[in-house]
Order: C-alpha cells, then structure tokens, then sequence
C-alpha cells in the first residue's frame, strides 16, 4: 500500500511499558515486517482486525472547526498498547497496519484560512485527495478478508470508510452514527460535516441512521432533507430519549439495528458526542461513556458489522496533566468491539 507510515516493531516497543507478571497487547499485537507484500501478510494472518489510523485535521479546518485531531491517532494507539492481554480480550487479534502518511497535505493546510473563499476550495481539494486514500486502504484491509478499525482524523474520513466499504463489498452499505451531528450537509465542498451526504449522493451509502442527534445543533434544512429521505435516512435525537425520556435508549438501539442490520454496515462514533471528550466540537450535554460503549457492543456483536470508525478526538484540549484520557477512551471503545464480534463468532 502507498501513502502508509508503516507502524514497526520496534515503535511498538517504544510505547509498551512491559511490567513483570502482566502481559500487555503491546507484546501480542502484529505488526507487518519490513520487504513483505503488506496485502498477502494482513489476508494470510489470523488476526481478525486490522488497526488504521489517520492523522489528520483538514476536514475539520474545513469545516471552520477547532484542529487537533490530527493528533487522536497517536495518543489512541500508545493507550492501546497498554491495554492487558488476557482472556477477555488478546492483542493478537490485532494487526496495526500504520497510519495514512498525510504529512504533505498538512503542510499544504497550514496557512490555509477557513474566511478566505479560495483556501476554503483548497481546503476541501486535499479533503478529497485524502478520501482517496482512505477508500483505497479501507477496500483492501476488507477484501484481505479483515474488519477495520479506524481511529483519527475529522467525520470527513466517513466517507472514505463508507466508499471503500462499498466497493469490496460491491454493493452500498448501511451506517450507524452515534453523533451530535447529522454530517449530512449540503454538497459544497468536502468537509467533516458532510461526508455521509457525499457517501449517499455518489451511491455508496444505502441507508443511515444518525443515532442521538441533538436538536439544537441541527438545522431546518438538514432537518428538512432528513424527513425527504425518511426511507433511506433515519434518526433519533439526544433530547428525547434522555432529557425528555419520550423514547427509550435499549429500544432505539434495537430500532436502529433492525433499520440497518440487512446489509454490511459501518459503526461510526463521533467523540465529539461525549460530554467533557476532548473533540473538535466539545460539548457538556450529551450520552455517558458507559452509553457509547454499549451502543459499540450492541451494533459491534452483528454479522454485517463491517468496520468501527472514532473519530474527532482532539487530546491536546484535555487537560496537560492527563493527555492519556483520550486514549484510553478509544482503547476501551476499541476493545469493546472487539469483544462483541468475537462472542458473536463464538456463538
């Protein structure tokens, strides 16, 4: 694979803090070696998940959001390589295949002003480059068989996700999206608050569901669209189910599953929905951890669960003294769906 900062052995040892009588995932979890064919090592292995991650911040400057997600990826995996190795949950199961080299789109992003109409083209030029990379990689993890786990970057990323899905699959594909927010704006320009609307225009995406969308940061329009497209685009809203109690948490899970559950379909979660999570769209009110992980397990356990993507994570915007928190936010995300997938192997 091009365009791939490749994830060694020995950067694995950099940041597994071995302790006497503890396994850690850091000591179990695959890497690819050096001069073999990447594609035949990951469709050969036995692992089961493949490990991507994607550095990036431009599709959130794009979307004249806060940056710093570029950097969600790098802390995730330094949590996750601490993570202990038992039988609850084996870091064998895990390639880590690297990360998307994106260090020449960044640079191109730098200086570029979200205010000025033409770095905003630029801005969403190289979105798009990035999409194409991440389709192509997404493609490949799952024709070698395997199921993605995608950590970093802007929602932007959806796309791709959705888009390299579709295409080794050879048919479009469902999503879930535990978000505050729709991501289905209009099509002006790639962005992290429009890659579902790209993914379902283009064809990629079939039917999607926006799980705990909150009402005061969705607007009439997309609210409008929404209802158009009530056969293919469905959703629930924070406010009803947990400050109105008008719906039940347990039952929407269900509800959305069976909306969703017939074709491969993508779990997307969005960090930015998490109170007090350090993300491009920080927020105070909305679903506990303990709620994400859940509606993780619940989608995680199904056949058709096609790839988990987390994404927005910001961990510079927490707090100096605990940069870590974020990371072990994902590694437990990440680990919970692991641990449903395999049951439903097991079953």
């Amino acid at each position: 694979m091009e365009n791939l900062v490749p994830f060694t052995l020995l950067d694995l040892g950099k940041i597994t803090n071995h302790r006497s009588g503890e396994i850690k995932f850091g000591e179990k979890m695959i890497t690819i070696p050096k001069d073999v064919d990447v594609v035949n090592f990951i469709t050969e292995s036995k692992a089961r998940f493949v490990l991507f991650g994607i550095p990036e911040d431009i599709g959130v400057k794009a979307n004249n959001g806060r940056p710093g997600t570029s950097n969600g990826w790098k802390n995730a995996i330094s949590s996750i390589a601490n993570i202990q190795h038992n039988r609850f949950c084996k870091g064998s199961q895990i390639i880590i295949l690297g990360s998307l080299d994106v260090a020449e789109e960044l640079k191109a992003a730098e200086n570029l002003n979200f205010d000025n109409t033409d770095d905003r083209k630029k801005l969403s030029k190289l979105v798009e480059k990035i999409d194409k990379e991440v389709s192509h990689i997404i493609f490949t993890i799952i024709k070698a068989g395997k199921i993605p786990i995608i950590i970093g970057g802007g929602h932007n990323n959806a796309y791709g996700n959705i888009k390299g899905t579709a295409l080794a699959k050879g048919k479009p594909v469902n999503v879930v999206n535990f978000d505050a927010h729709s991501d289905f704006r209009i099509l002006e320009g790639r962005h992290s608050g429009n890659g579902f609307s790209y993914a379902f225009d283009e064809g990629f995406l079939k039917k999607y569901f926006i799980f705990g969308l909150h009402e005061s940061y969705t607007s009439k329009n997309v609210l409008l669209k929404l209802k158009d497209l009530e056969d293919r685009v469905r959703f629930n809203t924070y406010d009803e189910i947990a400050i109105r109690s008008e719906k039940n948490f347990e039952q929407e899970l269900n509800q959305a599953l069976n909306f969703i559950k017939n074709d491969s379909f993508g779990i997307e979660l969005d960090l930015d929905a998490l109170p007090g999570v350090a993300s491009s769209a920080m927020t105070l009110s909305g679903f506990s951890i303990e709620k994400a992980r859940h509606f993780v397990h619940h989608f995680g356990k199904h056949s058709n669960a096609a790839y988990l993507h987390i994404c927005e994570g910001a961990p510079e915007l927490f707090d100096d003294k605990n940069p870590q928190l974020l990371g072990k936010l994902i590694g437990y995300l990440v680990t919970d769906f692991i641990k449903a997938k395999t049951a439903a192997t097991e079953l």
